[in-house]
């Protein structure tokens, strides 16, 4: 086994579920060094190890649970893993991020990353303690809900501090929309529980109480008291994240004229701040929770009060749920949000992709599209909570309607026929977050070349929407220099949070100024490995590279980095952005600057040989 100063085990787990066998495999000192952790190490390895072709929910599809060198250290907010795989939703690599308390346990069990691949006879649970490892029987809690499945297993297993990652029924019905959830947090979006039940895979266990190394604890002191004290010094991290959340945004974003509504038909016509802003926030909140070493503690507790929802308890709403359950479906009922948020945690459900089908459900219903015959009886109208949340549970189980949209908006609309296609919100099949970008075309430019389809936190532009001018200041109305901002904020923040694996939001709210300096200080001060700021980003660039060729040799090409129909010929109305929109003239300039920065070809939107051969990529046109 490789030898490593700090930050890294040098051990990946590999779970083959078809022959019900193990095996560790070292982790090469190489791939640490210019892939760091997280998503870059999960990025290499499905590039590797899947083929070209690969069915997503098939035996041959790996699911890569991978940590970064900071998890289980004492740097602060460094609790996170990605979860990677290729996706059934969209055909590209799936990349998906969970905080929590169980990536800290995978990797004080002494594991930098963990593969399973093959498929299991039955249904199964893993169990790893330390090192050690088997399969477990899993249908006493095939069916169960997460919150059920965790706590018996905790149970059969005799340890309460184990920590599990689990699918709900969605997973289990191979829902494309279906998500993995440890304690209530969720590795959502991209179909990832369905790779999880195609596996027949309920759940892992895993319990550590290895101590993560540091390479010099001196260094390591000094560029942790740099990171806090900027925490510290930030005028929004404590006195306003730290006390609302995400949520904060949900105000922010309409006062931006950018918080979609209706589908995205009525972007700042409709305003929300009385219905769902902080101040009914506020009185549903019971409390807040933090992740493992976190000391922001963002996460908000909220209780639904009321027929008939009184008494349910959420660990959120997220702003994106406030967007998919609240905006994006016309509904203003602060406690149907909560109840559907837990809901969907309990079921298994990416909250942004199954609010979107609903919203384009109602959409349709009411443009007669479908019709009362297609929804069993369901009045789709937006605003119809009691609607929305039975929809829900139908998706996640197949029932009539939900089974159509279970496969998310692009296969719906396919199945549905009749124009749908023009009003299912998606890029590459992935359905869109919580932003207008009609108003924020970096941020737009972003959802239509991003590795994963339509992702707001591969490429955040905080530059247009929270006015950090980092590199450079931005107008989110203006197409001038996008794809040259495009590009550096997915490979800075690629590299900075998805591999580290550090939390994403801490990174516009507090570390900006400080970001690419203290990474490196902290990197070589964790690990031992040295960098230089331009290969901090370098990093980032490379993984990018690597998963826009993994997407390649799936077909994807510069047709498939595209938006909405909607949002290309719809201009908003009302509010700061009216009038704007994204024409294709103005995403052609975008992806042509944007494709000449990271040096890919102009007309297929692929890396040329020499921009692979810089990256250390030669092997991969082999």
């Amino acid at each position: 086994m490789p030898m490593y100063k700090g930050g890294y085990w040098g051990k990946v787990l590999v779970v083959n579920l078809t022959e019900g066998a193990f095996r560790e495999e070292d982790l090469p000192p190489e791939i640490a060094k210019n892939f760091i952790g997280g998503v870059g190490i999960g990025v290499k390895y499905l590039f590797d190890k899947v083929k070209a072709g690969t069915d997503p929910l098939g035996p041959d599809n790996k699911l890569i649970f991978a940590v970064g060198p900071y998890t289980g250290t004492a740097v602060p907010c460094a609790n996170r893993m990605a979860v990677v795989s290729k996706s059934p939703l969209t055909g590209t690599i799936a990349a998906s991020f969970a905080g929590g308390y169980f990536p800290v346990e995978l990797k004080k069990a002494g594991y930098d990353a963990l593969i399973v691949e093959g498929k299991a006879d039955k249904p199964t649970y893993l169990w790893i303690r330390n090192g050690e490892f088997r399969l477990r029987d899993a249908r006493s809690v095939w069916g169960t809900q997460t919150s059920d499945c965790q706590q018996i297993i905790k149970d059969e297993l005799n340890d309460q501090n184990a920590r599990v990652a689990c699918i709900g029924p969605a997973g289990e019905n191979l829902s494309k929309m279906a998500c993995i959830i440890n304690e209530r947090r969720a590795a959502g979006r991209k179909g990832l529980g369905a790779v999880m039940g195609s596996k027949n895979l309920k759940a892992i266990a895993v319990r550590g109480t290895n101590t993560v190394r540091v390479a010099s604890e001196d260094k390591f002191k000094a560029t942790r008291s740099e990171m806090i004290k900027a925490m510290k010094e930030s005028f929004v991290l404590y006195e306003a994240f730290a006390q609302a959340g995400t949520p904060l945004g949900v105000e922010h974003m309409s006062l931006m004229g950018i918080f979609p509504i209706k589908n995205w038909t009525a972007t700042a016509e409709l305003t929300i701040e009385e219905t769902l802003g902080l101040k009914v926030q506020d009185s549903r909140k019971v409390g807040r929770t933090h992740c493992y070493g976190c000391p922001v503690g963002c996460s908000q507790l909220h209780l639904a009060k009321g027929t008939p929802y009184g008494g349910i308890l959420a660990e959120g709403p997220e702003y994106e749920t406030f967007y998919s359950f609240g905006g994006q479906t016309g509904v203003d009922n602060i406690d149907s949000i909560i109840a559907a948020d837990r809901l969907a945690d309990e079921l298994g459900l990416d909250t942004i992709s199954a609010g979107v089908a609903i919203g384009f459900a109602m959409e349709l219903y009411e443009m007669g599209i479908l019709a009362p015959a297609h929804t069993n009886g369901l009045e789709l109208r937006f605003g119809n909570h009691e609607a929305m949340v039975k929809l829900l549970q139908m998706i996640a189980f197949r029932e009539g309607l939900g089974d159509v949209l279970s496969d998310g908006v692009k296969v719906a609309a396919q199945r549905i026929g009749k124009g749908s296609e023009k009003y299912a919100m998606h890029v590459k099949g992935l359905e869109l977050p919580a932003y207008d970008v009609r108003g924020a075309k970096a941020h737009g430019l972003n959802y239509a070349t991003s590795y994963t389809g339509a992702d707001h936190n591969r490429g955040y532009a905080f530059q247009e929407i929270m006015g950090i001018p980092i590199p450079f200041s931005a107008n989110g109305l203006s197409v001038e220099k996008k794809g040259e901002l495009t590009k550096w904020n997915q490979d800075a923040q690629t590299a900075l949070c998805d591999c580290t694996a550090i939390c994403s939001f801490i990174l516009p709210m507090a570390l900006m100024p400080i970001a690419l300096s203290n990474t490196s200080a902290l990197l070589e001060a964790v690990t031992g490995n040295t960098y230089t700021e331009d290969d901090i980003l370098k990093v980032g660039e490379r993984i990018n590279n690597l998963a826009r060729m993994f997407n390649a040799r799936e077909g994807f090409t510069r047709k498939d980095d595209s938006l909405p129909e909607r949002l290309m010929t719809e201009p908003m109305k009302g509010g700061p952005c009216d009038g704007s929109l994204i024409s294709q003239k103005e995403l052609d300039l975008m992806l042509d600057e944007y494709y000449t920065a990271r040096g890919w070809d102009l007309e297929t939107g692929i890396p040329t040989k020499e921009k692979l051969a810089d990256l250390g990529l030669e092997y991969v046109t082999e």
